[in-house]
């Protein structure tokens, strides 16, 4: 890409110099919270309910002189820290590989070339290149272009600030070149070399933590955690009883009945689901990560089950995001780039301004398109003006849809002006009649029902006096401002994903409602949902329907939409917030600067990874890293599973604590001989149990996961509901076994310590089962 402006090309540093740099300064990361330490593991384990218990345990068997039973049961407090620590690292290396993937990239130039790089390899005296919506990876100064410039992670001021390229010379860069790390370019295009890295930043001197965010914990996890608490206070109560009826009543010796009540304590408290949930979605996440989807939150991995509503934008994710001019118009002519030798000179001008209303170097494939075109067949021609420079520009905005380039045209004080943009936006500038409108209007649908996106282009001249002679003249406010000629239209073609039908398909088997929310034309956008088998007749909402509707009436309208076009990116949000009021659990796609607020009020917002913003991508909860909607339904399918898979585990959890709980309980009740000692207890609840629940994280997913409707989200796992069954099953397993004791009691066949060990086996075989 050409520097921003016409000049030499820049070469930024050398592949040696920066890896040299960056060795000697290190990498370009902000202080961050380290990983937990082991000494705070070992602490946080200590400190849990079940291994105060055990501890204490182990100090009543030394009070009692049973040495071995009392170092068995310590023993296990080493062991457990043991296998605590593994499964930390592992899973804290699996979070790290998923931030080094979302970790802010940047494009610079260095031995002359293009390159993008990880953030945290950016070194003082890279040349960084900047476009709209890209996040700033370090303190820098503006070289060369202008820019406007999000600081209000700094300042608190939400307005862009302007920024021009520093003076050639200057030693000491005024605030008006000065870009910032972690702000955010809004507009413009820029080239900026770098002079501050990591805690040299202005960031990193007042101390701002954005490397690392916390992680709030999901719906499941605050679920989990409160039926761990009332579930502990609930052992805390009839462990108590446990001592009380055992010393009290039966007249058993005060350490025996803490022994007992201990033992009963800790078969009621349920300790392995927090333990489930945190492993299930940490390597939920690291799998969804192979399906090439990043995840950015790991409390998206417990949305994805419940998903109802998915809504897309169109370009590069229902299409390949591949464009192309297939077409061109103007009052009579047509053109048709599919088998054409040359250009006829009718279109010669058509195609010139629709490139000067284009940046030279342009991020968005429809600009490329128009680039690339205009190069090959107007090349050797007067009509190709590559490196001019405009002297101002007005960007695309709500109210207009349409951009205009303002250009020196070798006349004093006259400035020639160059617009594209929708066809009906651009009619509008060129005050054109209703005649002239209605043809438009009529040969834009033609082209839109091919499935065609269609711009419009104009021209114009202007005459604007500087008020000096080296100061530009005072710009309009607006394009309304200007008078312009209209001198036709420009189609591109974007074919549909190949992969895309059988995704939507899937989606409708799984009850996955779809919605296409796009900019383009409506005609353009039924087209394209009729080529991927969204619908054969799309129910379409347009974005001026949208606005003359209120809240109830958008709501009872969008129960049948199928598509949304001409959509602004406030016109998403509302779309958004509207759905979720509805009860539905929505999943939004964006890549633009202004998607960030739908991104965030979606219940899980899915950024473009190859043709996002970083703005985007750190509002969203997923990134699609090669931006295809099949990824999205893959994702779908994994957070089903892993749901799936929590309940499963959540109901082994519970059908596995009913038997322990009745052993140990009913032989203190009938006098029998303890069943269940702590170091049984301690070899089913911190090793066994908790094996067999780990299984589950990796059983494959049932064969009707795609083919029913999406979990409701009040379902959660801890219901009473589902779990009423796991109880029966518990209870059913725990009333053999101590019928069995009951029996071999009854026959006195042996002692009762052979009948305890015999249903102390026969339970671990259950539990391996």
């Amino acid at each position: 890409m050409p520097s921003p402006s016409d000049k030499p090309p820049l070469q930024g540093l050398s592949a040696s110099e920066a890896a040299a740099r960056l060795g000697t300064e290190g990498p370009n990361l902000l202080p961050g919270s380290a990983p937990k330490s082991t000494a705070a593991i070992v602490r946080d384990v200590l400190t849990e309910p079940m291994f105060l218990m055990l501890l204490a345990a182990g100090g009543i068997y030394l009070a009692l002189g049973d040495r071995a039973e009392a170092l068995f049961l310590l023993g296990f407090v080493f062991v457990v820290i043991g296998i605590t620590l593994a499964q930390e690292r592992k899973t804290q290396r699996a979070l790290e590989s998923l931030r080094d993937l979302s970790a802010p990239r940047a494009l610079v130039i260095r031995d002359g070339q293009e390159q993008r790089i990880a953030g945290r390899d950016v070194v003082r005296g890279d040349l960084l290149v900047l476009h709209e919506g890209d996040r700033i990876a370090a303190d820098a100064v503006l070289v060369d272009g202008q820019l406007e410039v999000d600081e209000s992670l700094l300042t608190g001021e939400a307005v862009p600030v302007a920024k021009q390229a520093a003076a050639q010379g200057a030693e000491t860069p005024d605030n008006a070149s000065r870009l910032f790390a972690s702000t955010v370019v809004t507009r413009g295009v820029g080239v900026a070399e770098v002079h501050a890295v990591a805690a040299q930043t202005a960031v990193g001197r007042i101390g701002a933590d954005l490397a690392t965010t916390v992680e709030p914990p999901s719906a499941l996890q605050s679920g989990s955690r409160k039926l761990v608490r009332a579930l502990g206070l609930a052992a805390v109560v009839l462990a108590s009883a446990q001592v009380l009826l055992g010393w009290w009543w039966n007249d058993h010796p005060l350490l025996d009945s803490l022994l007992s009540g201990i033992a009963l304590a800790m078969a009621i408290l349920p300790e392995e689901i927090p333990v489930i949930l945190t492993v299930f979605l940490a390597l939920g996440a690291w799998r969804i990560s192979h399906q090439k989807v990043l995840t950015r939150r790991v409390t998206a991995v417990e949305a994805l089950g419940a998903i109802t509503v998915l809504a897309v934008d169109k370009t590069g994710t229902l299409t390949v995001n591949r464009m192309a001019v297939a077409e061109l118009a103007t009052d009579g002519p047509h053109f048709r780039a599919e088998g054409a030798s040359e250009l006829p000179e009718d279109f010669h001008r058509l195609v010139e301004f629709a490139m000067l209303a284009t940046p030279g170097d342009p991020f968005d494939p429809m600009e490329k398109a128009i680039q690339h075109f205009g190069r090959q067949w107007l090349a050797g021609t007067e009509h190709v003006h590559v490196g001019r420079e405009p002297e101002f520009e007005y960007a695309l905005s709500g109210d207009i849809l349409a951009m205009t380039r303002v250009f020196a045209s070798g006349e004093p004080d006259v400035h020639l002006l160059a617009t594209k943009g929708a066809p009906e936006a651009v009619a509008d500038l060129c005050h054109l009649d209703p005649e002239r409108r209605s043809a438009i209007r009529c040969q834009v649908e033609a082209m839109a029902e091919r499935g065609l996106r269609v711009l419009g282009v104009a021209c114009g001249r202007w005459k604007g006096a500087a008020p000096g002679s080296n100061q530009p003249p005072p710009w309009p406010s607006s394009q309304h401002d200007f008078d312009f000629d209209f001198l036709g239209l420009v189609a591109l073609a974007d074919p549909p994903r190949p992969e895309v039908p059988a995704a939507l398909a899937e989606c409708r088997r799984a009850g996955v409602r779809v919605i296409m929310m796009t900019g383009d034309h409506p005609a353009t956008a039924r087209a394209i949902a009729r080529q991927v088998g969204l619908s054969e007749r799309p129910q379409t909402l347009t974005g001026a329907e949208l606005e003359a509707l209120d809240d109830a009436a958008l709501a009872a309208r969008l129960r049948h939409v199928d598509l949304c076009a001409r959509l602004k990116p406030e016109h998403k949000l509302r779309l958004v917030r509207l759905l979720r009021a509805r009860g539905e659990v929505v999943a939004m796609t964006g890549d633009g600067v202004n998607d960030a607020p739908a991104l965030k009020a979606a219940d899980v917002g899915i950024a473009m990874g190859e043709r996002g913003t970083d703005v985007a991508r750190e509002a969203a909860a997923l990134v699609l890293l090669d931006d295809s909607f099949a990824r999205i339904v893959a994702a779908i399918r994994q957070g089903r599973r892993i749901d799936d898979n929590v309940r499963k585990a959540t109901r082994f959890v519970f059908a596995v604590h009913i038997p322990i709980i009745g052993l140990a309980l009913v032989p203190a009740v009938l006098h029998w001989p303890a069943l269940l000692l702590p170091v049984h207890i301690v070899l089913l609840e911190l090793l066994i149990d908790p094996a067999c629940s780990i299984v589950f994280e990796a059983e494959p997913e049932d064969a009707d996961t795609m083919q029913r409707p999406p979990r409701p989200v009040a379902d959660s796992p801890f219901a009473v509901a589902p779990l009423l069954w796991s109880v029966l099953q518990g209870a059913g397993i725990a009333a053999v076994l101590l019928a069995g004791q009951a029996w071999l009691v009854a026959r006195k066949a042996g002692s009762p310590n052979k009948a305890a060990r015999w249903c102390w086996w026969s339970w671990c075989r259950v539990c391996c089962c």
